[in-house]
């Protein structure tokens, strides 16, 4: 078994053949958790197809169109929980490969954000799966149910609106490590962030119409956290900047 890629050290050189090795290494051990990832999650699609049938509501009915689509139907929801289960491990690899860029106490709080980021993934899943999902799969399996009777939805169809909303919401959810990181890097400041909060509160709202759930209900349901989600990444912002600043590793702020 060849050996994980050494992750280089911040000043350390390297040639560019070194480099596409290096990246080669840790493109293979991301296609190999995904790999691992998807055949844990095939073994028990069963269950995950049990697990994501539960938001719908009882009198809608899900169908498959033709030979394939139940076996086609399993191995895409399998890659979808594949990438879930293997976010760890590529958030891990992204990060030791530029980590060589930054230095060393740069590294130590980039590492922390990616702990948080992968925290965070799972809360969005978990928020999706409670609070969005069921009122959103209500709405819209019973809009206008009087015109076209019994509900009958493509099993296809549904698992990928299903998991696209959770891993979508999952992404939505790294808003703070995203504002947060921006900070610490001084690309922004909290104060222009506090100055900018219509700007800011526009692009989450186009952000939360980008999400497949669309409808009126789930968009409400995540424009709240959504909201929730910046003023806390600006109160934490400006918090983290104060200790930053008294710690030396970022600028004075500017007059």
């Amino acid at each position: 078994m060849a050996r994980l890629p050494r992750r280089l050290r911040h000043g350390e050189e390297a040639t560019l053949v070194e480099h596409l090795g290096e990246l080669r290494a840790r493109i293979v051990v991301s296609l190999v958790a995904l790999t691992l990832a998807f055949v844990v999650a095939f073994a028990f699609h069963d269950r995950l197809v049990r697990f994501l049938k539960r938001p719908l509501p009882d009198d809608v009915q899900l169908i498959t169109l033709g030979v394939t689509e139940p076996f086609s139907t399993s191995v895409k929801v399998s890659l979808y929980a594949a990438f879930a289960l293997a976010l760890p491990v590529l958030l891990h690899q992204v990060w030791s490969f530029l980590a060589p860029a930054f230095a060393p106490h740069v590294q130590r709080v980039v590492a922390t954000f990616v702990a948080f980021a992968t925290v965070l993934f799972a809360a969005g899943l978990v928020f999706s799966y409670v609070v969005v999902l069921p009122p959103a799969l209500d709405f819209l399996t019973g809009y206008d149910a009087e015109l076209y009777g019994s509900q009958q939805v493509r099993a296809s169809y549904y698992f990928s609106f299903v998991s696209l909303t959770m891993i979508a919401l999952g992404l939505v959810f790294e808003l703070p490590i995203f504002i947060l990181a921006l900070v610490r890097f001084q690309v922004l400041t909290a104060a222009r962030l506090r100055r900018n909060r219509r700007i800011s509160y526009f692009v989450l709202v186009v952000i939360a119409v980008l999400i497949p759930t669309v409808d009126v209900i789930s968009l409400v349901f995540e424009l709240i956290p959504l909201f929730v989600l910046f003023e806390f990444s600006v109160w934490l912002a400006s918090v983290m900047e104060r200790r930053w600043r008294r710690a030396g590793v970022l600028w004075p702020a500017p007059e």
